[in-house]
């Protein structure tokens, strides 16, 4: 059941990456993650659903283009941490990013995410 959870709030997390416009990506955050998250990034730690926000609208807006952001993996969920791998693409074969996420959940919400990313690299044709 706590595997289904954080993957509840894990694909919600990730559909805010996917939104069919940038005012859907508040709304998506506030239904995975609680007010107070913080957000550990590849620019260091920042706190708040704003924040978070921030990283996932700067992300949208790829220079190479509007791409896509795909749970590549199952849920590891040893205790209240889940772990998960995440798969970026830009359009038209354009630069990929992977990398893993780690997160905390309280209360059914994600109170903390932990992000590693990996090189970014050509996507497999």
């Amino acid at each position: 059941m706590q595997e289904e959870t954080a993957c509840s709030a894990i694909d919600t997390f990730i559909s805010a990456f996917n939104a069919s416009d940038d005012s859907y990506v508040t709304a998506l955050l506030s239904q995975a993650l609680t007010s107070d998250v913080v957000f550990w990034g590849p620019l260091g730690r920042s706190e708040g659903i704003a924040a978070v926000e921030r990283f996932v609208l700067d992300i949208r807006r790829h220079p190479a283009g509007t791409g896509t952001m795909v749970r590549c993996s199952a849920v590891d969920m040893p205790d209240e941490w889940a772990r998960y791998q995440w798969v970026f693409t830009t359009p038209d074969g354009g630069p990929r990013l992977a990398g893993t996420d780690v997160v905390h959940l309280r209360r059914s919400l994600i109170d903390q995410v932990i992000v590693f990313a990996g090189e970014i690299e050509p996507s497999a044709s």
